[in-house]
């Protein structure tokens, strides 16, 4: 009976309202639209070698209204404003306090679960708190890796979809290999009542989330938000891209169409040896990978998920490399190619 209790209390713990309805927008009272989408290029850079010490991480959950498309917004729930939530960057044996504050206008009930974790629930039960409220909780970073973080608040999908995820890297002793750049690009899956392509203010659909039916795939939390936020880059770099998918619910086979990964280590397991030569990874939902790639030539390189029938709700992203052209590697037979624009194979 004791053990029933204790499963009753967390049930209690983490129960919340199903879901709750984005505010309307009437005309009279226009709803705010912010840009949620999280730049490529915003996350910290390396860290200098040092010993273990402790790393303070503050996260707010707010529900915000974003743009989604081209005429249209979506009412986001997010940490720090942003689709994916902030990178966090850690090394082994580090100690990581985690303080949470649920925003006062919040509707609903929030927490957040880290992969990265050892301990009950990832830190969900710790931080679980209401609209103003803050929660916290410390762990040790025992294990390298990249690992993704997200709002285990039920509808845990609910939460997932409407963009409250993110990554943290907690580096091995001796640091990552260095590189000239590094990007921070996540895919997720929202979930509209309206078609792909509708006008106006979107809504969720938790019919079409339960089904596993997407009206759009992003990354970075809008549609093609990456071709307006272009990845820059130059043509000699080595290029590290930290990839995670928030999901909640599809496998992405992440491509980038004209590159090959020079490095990629599987499921985001930086203590094994990488693969080398790679074309496409397979990154589940819940998971990560990184891969690193060096520039040779210039150009425009789309970035995909290789079901590539999503690039039509709004999966695809550009890096653009700039610098001198290198016939000896790739030459177009037409003066007029427009080399590369295309976005598929």
């Amino acid at each position: 009976m004791k053990h029933l209790n204790v499963l009753l209390a967390g049930a209690a713990l983490l129960a919340g309202p199903a879901f709750a309805a984005a505010p309307s927008n009437d005309g009279a009272h226009p709803v705010p639209v912010s840009d949620v989408v999280r730049d490529a290029s915003d996350l910290p850079g390396p860290l200098a070698r040092r010993a273990p010490q402790t790393v303070k991480v503050d996260l707010e959950t707010v529900e915000i209204t974003g743009q989604l498309a081209d005429g249209s917004t979506y009412h986001y729930w997010t940490f720090n404003r942003k689709v994916p939530g902030p990178f966090i960057r850690v090394r082994v044996g580090d100690t990581v306090e985690v303080v949470m504050k649920n925003a006062d206008d919040s509707v609903m009930m929030h927490n957040v679960d880290f992969h990265a974790v050892t301990g009950p629930g990832g830190g969900a039960g710790a931080t679980m708190a209401a609209p103003g409220e803050s929660k916290g909780f410390t762990f040790k970073a025992l294990a390298p890796g990249l690992y993704v973080y997200h709002c285990a608040t039920p509808m845990v999908a609910q939460h997932i979809a409407n963009g409250m995820y993110g990554m943290i890297l907690v580096e091995p002793e001796e640091g990552l290999p260095a590189v000239d750049r590094e990007f921070y690009v996540m895919q997720g899956e929202i979930y509209t009542e309206q078609a792909h392509g509708s006008e106006g203010a979107l809504t969720e659909s938790i019919d079409k989330l339960i089904a596993e039916q997407p009206e759009y795939y992003v990354f970075n939390g809008a549609s093609d938000a990456l071709m307006k936020k272009p990845l820059q880059a130059k043509v000699g770099d080595k290029v590290r891209i930290f990839f995670g998918v928030g999901g909640p619910n599809k496998t992405s086979s992440f491509h980038v169409i004209g590159e090959i990964f020079d490095k990629a280590y599987p499921l985001a397991s930086i203590s094994s040896p990488p693969m080398t030569d790679v074309q496409t990874i397979t990154v589940p939902p819940g998971g990560a990978a990184v891969t690193e790639l060096r520039l040779d030539v210039p150009g425009r390189f789309v970035l995909v998920d290789h079901a590539l029938s999503r690039m039509e709700r709004g999966l695809k992203g550009l890096l653009v490399v700039e610098g001198e052209e290198r016939a000896d590697l790739f030459k177009s037979h037409q003066q007029d190619d427009p080399s590369g624009e295309d976005s598929g194979h």
